[in-house]
């Protein structure tokens, strides 16, 4: 089962969305059936480098609300993420730009290592809300990449170039050519789409679901006759 997701570092319901997908996937035992293929979609191409305001303050902007209800609503989402197992630091995040990042995983997945690529995935977002690291400072993108296994120098001269701007691009055309908006996004085998972040056990339901379906069309694949010829 092919897994297509497109998602952004700085967006909490991608980490906790894709923390449930891979529950999920554990409980199922199918982490072997599983391939992830990881898109970039920055929720903000123009965001700072440097940190321009508190993570409450910019809720609280774009969504028209008061400070304190933009305090509660940010306390709500980290919730959510402690009750999935995160170590969820949502109100003290600091929020910059996310493209080096995205260039990052673009490097490790050109190495055709899923695990490197997920490994990466992961402790970047555990740098941003769990840590509360900037995701635009290149020596925390360093560290970070080394802890993942990618090389230093590899690593550094994407940072210090445009390597893989194309690519992060290629996948944002994508997502808006396809009516994406916004993340996270999971498309399951080029055909179920889900917007979202679902509870554990809906995803869960999703891809039982999927499984059966794959069992049936592979059994009907078997007993069909084509081209002049019938599979046993």
């Amino acid at each position: 089962m092919k897994i297509t997701y497109w998602s952004d570092f700085a967006c909490p319901y991608c980490y906790i969305g894709n923390t449930r997908l891979k529950k999920a996937i554990d409980e199922l035992g199918i982490q072997d059936e599983v391939e992830f293929d990881i898109h970039a979609f920055e929720l903000d191409q123009n965001a700072p480098k440097d940190v321009e305001s508190t993570t409450v303050e910019r809720f609280a902007l774009k969504y028209n609300l008061s400070i304190d209800d933009a305090q509660k609503e940010v306390d709500n989402i980290s919730k959510l993420g402690i009750e999935d197992g995160i170590d969820f630091r949502y109100a003290s995040t600091l929020y910059t730009n996310t493209r080096d990042a995205h260039r990052l995983m673009k490097l490790a997945q050109s190495k055709d290592d899923p695990k490197l690529a997920e490994r990466l995935s992961t402790l970047l977002f555990d740098a941003y809300f769990s840590q509360n690291l900037k995701l635009a400072d290149k020596k925390v993108l360093l560290d970070v990449s080394k802890d993942a296994g990618l090389d230093p120098k590899e690593a550094e001269d994407v940072l210090n170039t445009n390597l893989y701007d194309a690519e992060v691009e290629r996948d944002e055309e994508i997502a808006l050519s396809g009516g994406i908006h916004a993340v996270p996004f999971y498309l399951f085998d080029g055909k179920y789409s889900v917007p979202g972040a679902l509870s554990f056990e809906d995803f869960k339901s999703v891809l039982s679901q999927i499984l059966e379906e794959n069992v049936v069309d592979n059994d009907k694949e078997a007993d069909s006759c084509e081209d002049g010829v019938c599979r046993l």
